[in-house]
């Protein structure tokens, strides 16, 4: 399943600037960045699951924003890109 992760973390303080980082690692090891704040995954439902159960660990719900968009399938009807940024096509041979 595709879900888009998005976040907004307060870095007033030093916790919150660590708690910025270390969501931001764990959404790089899952998926892809498309903005600041914004990454694109494409996980199981066991992936999603313990990727929220992480998230959820790091955010200060008092101060922090969390939010998970599950897209529903076909992907290719619900996900419009326009401008420079192209989402890398993971179904296909990647060649570096």
């Amino acid at each position: 399943m595709l879900i888009i992760v998005t976040y907004d973390v307060s870095t007033e303080t030093p916790e919150g600037r660590r708690r910025l980082r270390r969501v931001a690692k764990i959404c790089e090891r899952t998926g892809q960045r498309v903005q600041y704040s914004v990454f694109e995954c494409k996980v199981d439902l066991m992936r999603y699951e313990q990727l929220e159960r992480e998230l959820l660990d790091i955010i200060d719900e008092k101060e922090d924003n969390l939010r998970l968009y599950r897209i529903t399938e076909p992907v290719d009807l619900h996900v419009k890109e326009h401008g420079r940024f192209r989402a890398v096509d993971f179904e296909n041979t990647l060649i570096v």
